[in-house]
């Protein structure tokens, strides 16, 4: 089997929830020698069980080891682990890490090219630095949730957990530049982010519109916030996806869908014409494609260069004919469940082409603790000795 970009390097995952776990993901689907360690009794459990599709999908391609953090023998197999591995990754609270000496100078001292890699909710100092941070405090803090929903409904949450995965995305690719700069220098070094400062990057154009001039955007529901006709309008069997807002995309709209009546509205003339009176022309749209199916708008239009598209749920997404061509989910094989099947890293590689399978499904805790401390150098009279 081919070796994967990461495979020379040795990952020891101390994460639990999901932001930590969605980094270590990354390394661990293209290739890194991830050993999730947990104390007795495990600790990345999320809402469901060890076996079930959280659990599964987050932690694949890991092998699982327990250790006692708290005790001096669990505390010094841990330090032998860091000593010859590449990379920790740890979203414990400030006061947690150093209460148990897994911080990032305590590992430092035993592997000075180390590069350890934190996860927090607020970041590492500061005044809400000791918060506990989680994804809905964080969407509401960041702004997202006063810019999501409608005037109508209030502010509202986004559907996934955005902040959660967005800073183990981020986390990510901050490892990835540490391994490149050792690769170079030689120099380990201490990668951290956190939820809040993911969700203020991933605000986006949304924040630099108050940053640069002020302006504090507001809910608009499903229309796009600037550009105009961009949102979901109703037609004749349900909800459509449409974005006609530049001078080309709305002439041809107009044209596909025999409403040039419209063209010739100067209500709509402009850019600033359509966004100005917004409102009427939903109706006005809405009305225009009354008697049009969803598929019939979809053929209509993408092909004269109107992005068009259905409101999908969550099976239709996954069953839908591009997806299906993307192979976005692929087995990854459990000793007890048999196959299971998980959704894929988004990121294709010309020269590692997608693995046809998941080397292995989310490891039960400890699964893997003696043969894994026995790659380590650990006799078999001290690894029954930890295990004891």
């Amino acid at each position: 089997m081919q070796e994967l970009p990461l495979s020379r390097y040795t990952v020891l995952d101390l994460t639990h929830a999901r932001a930590g776990p969605t980094a270590v993901r990354l390394l661990a689907d293209w290739g890194a020698n991830v050993i999730k360690i947990e104390p007795p009794g495990g600790n990345s459990r999320l809402i469901g069980a060890r076996r079930g599709p959280d659990e599964q999908n987050l932690h694949r391609n890991k092998r699982g080891v327990v250790l006692d953090l708290k005790s001096e023998e669990g505390h010094a197999a841990f330090m032998r682990l860091a000593a010859s591995a590449d990379i920790v990754v740890e979203n414990f609270r400030a006061d947690v890490k150093h209460r148990l000496r897994v911080d990032y100078e305590s590992v430092k001292a035993a592997n000075e090219a180390i590069i350890y890699a934190s996860i927090s909710g607020f970041g590492q100092d500061g005044p809400y630095s000791s918060r506990p941070g989680v994804d809905q405090i964080v969407q509401g803090m960041s702004g997202l949730m006063s810019i999501t929903g409608t005037p109508e409904s209030g502010p509202m949450r986004v559907g996934i957990a955005i902040s959660d995965t967005a800073a183990g995305m981020f986390l990510g690719q901050g490892i990835l530049l540490a391994v490149l700069h050792r690769e170079r220098t030689g120099e380990g070094q201490w990668v951290h982010t956190s939820l809040l400062e993911a969700m203020l990057n991933k605000i986006d154009f949304q924040g630099a519109r108050y940053t640069m001039s002020g302006e504090i955007p507001k809910q608009q529901g499903n229309n796009h916030p600037v550009a105009t006709p961009m949102g979901t309008y109703r037609c004749g069997d349900g909800l459509v996806n449409i974005a006609a807002s530049s001078i080309r995309m709305w002439k041809s709209f107009c044209g596909a869908v025999d409403a040039e009546h419209l063209l010739r509205n100067e209500a709509y003339a402009t850019f600033q014409d359509r966004s100005r009176n917004k409102s009427a022309l939903t109706r006005d749209i809405e009305a225009v494609i009354a008697d049009f199916t969803v598929a019939e708008l979809v053929e209509r239009l993408n092909p004269v260069g109107v992005p068009c598209g259905p409101v999908n749920d969550i099976a239709e997404a996954y069953e839908n004919p591009q997806a299906k061509f993307l192979r976005m989910t692929k087995p990854a094989p459990h000793h007890e469940l048999g196959d299971v099947n998980l959704i894929r890293s988004p990121i294709n590689l010309s020269r590692f082409p997608q693995p046809e399978r998941f080397d292995r499904a989310a490891p039960d805790s400890g699964s893997n603790t003696r043969e894994v401390l026995g790659e380590f150098g650990f006799t078999e009279a001290e690894i029954s000795s930890l295990v004891d």
